[in-house]
C-alpha cells in the first residue's frame, strides 16, 4: 500500500521552526498504514525537514546557530545574481537536507520520548509553504 498527502502552512521565514508532528500523526493514522515507512519532505529549496525536540530555548538555540554557520547578512553569489538576497536560505537548507524518513509501527510514526518533526522555512520572506508525506507499508 502507497499513499500521499500534502501539510500546509504560513511561515515568516528566516529559519522559522514548525512542529509538524500533530500533522503527520493525524495523515499516518488517516492513511492505514500500520507498518512501514513515512517520508516527509519539504517542498522547495530553501526549506528542510528534520527531528529535535521542539522546546522554545533549543529552537532559538537552533535558529542562532544556523545564523552564525550561514549568515542571513553574508555576501553570497547567488543573491548577487538574483537580486533576491537568500542565498543563506538555499545553503542552510542544502546543509540540513529537505526530507526524513521515520519507521511506522502500530499506526504511527516512531518517535522518542522528547523527539518531534519540524519543518524549518530557511527563506528571507513569508511564505505559504507544502510539505509532501509519502506512506509505504502494509494495513
Amino acid at each position: 500500500m502507497t499513499c500521499g498527502d500534502t501539510i500546509s502552512l504560513e511561515s515568516r521565514g528566516f529559519s522559522e521552526i514548525h512542529d509538524i508532528t500533530p500533522e503527520v500523526r493525524r495523515i499516518v493514522a488517516k492513511s492505514g498504514v500500520r507498518s512501514g515507512i513515512v517520508t516527509i519532505s519539504a517542498i522547495g529549496s530553501t526549506a528542510s525537514v528534520t527531528t529535535m525536540e521542539f522546546e522554545p530555548a533549543l529552537v532559538e538555540d537552533f535558529r542562532e546557530k544556523l545564523q552564525q554557520l550561514f549568515p542571513s547578512t553574508e555576501r553570497s553569489r547567488h543573491s548577487e545574481t538574483w537580486g533576491d538576497d537568500n542565498g543563506f536560505s538555499h545553503m542552510r537548507a542544502s546543509f540540513m537536507g529537505p526530507a526524513v524518513t521515520l519507521p511506522v509501527s502500530g499506526g504511527e510514526p516512531v518517535l522518542g520520548t522528547w523527539q518531534q518533526i519540524v519543518f524549518i522555512d530557511h527563506d528571507n520572506r513569508p511564505r505559504s509553504r507544502e510539505i509532501f508525506m509519502q506512506l509505504v507499508g502494509e494495513p
